[in-house]
């Protein structure tokens, strides 16, 4: 059997998680892919991990998705190196835990500027592209939480919800071309290290919800989207259900949304002071496909023998 053609791929994001896995998986197809992301170091270990897969070409392109120009010369360096583009995996994102007024501003921006408004460019400069070669695929990597409301992630549940309503947008805005499309892919929990890298204000280490999914299964999602468009993709079991509850259940879901995610996303037995993590600056040592969290039951049970202790006879609490 011959092996389909290979693709131009740009990968935002590839230097961890999700936006890493899909860059092996590309290069295992045999793709030419351009790797993007902050930090150049884990970009380069990347590039040569693609290499070893299989990759038709690599090109490592340090991009701060959230820069403009930066993103511009990005895609000029794509074309400049190709002569065109075939499609976009934007897997670039951060998190910040905490309330609105517990957030510093720096960060709350940080965190829109890379999620929210890193989208934005990369729409604005790859789609005309796409439309002049009337074929071409974006494919933004989006969150249930940009369907829900979440207590103590307010800066990533707001760029979320604007991802989603971009990508809806972008969906309307480019009907008249039918070669081109614009994909949503929206992952519940995910095995990656997003969560250790993550600002937190609010006093506990975060963790992927169950049920949780390994960053392999949502690029293979986000790399079918290229081939195979669909303007909504939910991965998750328990996404849909969600939704479910947020949109048709509101009183009920507000109730059981806040104990729900303090057992089952944050470690209540790993106090954290505030940090900033990786929302203004890489963090290199810590970019890799995989988090190292514990299991979803395991972490459950012991937030539940925690918080029990905390209760007990002779607490304070």
């Amino acid at each position: 059997m011959s092996l389909p053609p290979p693709r131009v791929l740009l990968v935002t994001g590839a230097s961890s998680g999700i936006g890493r896995a899909a860059a092996h998986q590309a290069a295992a197809r045999g793709d030419h892919l351009v790797l993007a992301a902050r930090d150049e170091v884990t970009l380069k270990e990347t590039a040569v991990e693609c290499d070893a897969a299989g990759a038709a070409s690599t090109l490592v392109v340090p991009t701060d998705v959230g820069d403009d120009d930066a993103v511009a010369a990005c895609v000029r360096q794509v074309l400049d190196r190709h002569g065109r583009l075939d499609g976009v995996a934007h897997c670039a994102g951060v998190v910040a835990y905490g309330r609105v007024e517990d957030v510093p501003p720096e960060l709350f921006e940080g965190v829109l500027r890379t999620n929210l408004l890193g989208s934005v460019n990369i729409a604005r400069h790859v789609l005309p592209v796409l439309r002049g070669q009337g074929r071409g695929a974006l494919v933004l990597v989006g969150s249930v939480v940009g369907h829900l409301a979440v207590p103590g992630m307010s800066p990533y549940v707001v760029s979320k919800w604007g991802v989603r309503a971009l990508a809806r947008q972008l969906q309307v805005e480019n009907r008249d071309q039918a070669g081109v499309s614009v994909s949503l892919v929206s992952p519940g929990g995910v095995l990656t290290p997003i969560y250790e890298q993550a600002a937190n204000y609010r006093g506990w280490a975060g963790r992927p919800p169950p049920p949780v999914d390994s960053p392999e299964k949502v690029a293979r999602v986000v790399l079918d989207r290229i081939d195979h468009p669909r303007k909504r993709t939910q991965v998750g079991e328990l996404n849909n259900v969600m939704r479910f509850g947020f949109t048709f259940a509101p009183r009920l879901y507000d109730a059981l949304v806040g104990p729900l995610f303090r057992f089952a996303a944050l470690d209540l037995t790993r106090p954290l002071p505030p940090v900033a993590g990786n929302v203004l600056r890489p963090v290199p040592e810590r970019n890799r496909v995989r988090g190292h969290q514990v299991g979803a039951l395991v972490g459950i049970s012991r937030n539940v023998v925690a918080g029990a202790r905390r209760l007990g006879p002779g607490s304070d609490s």
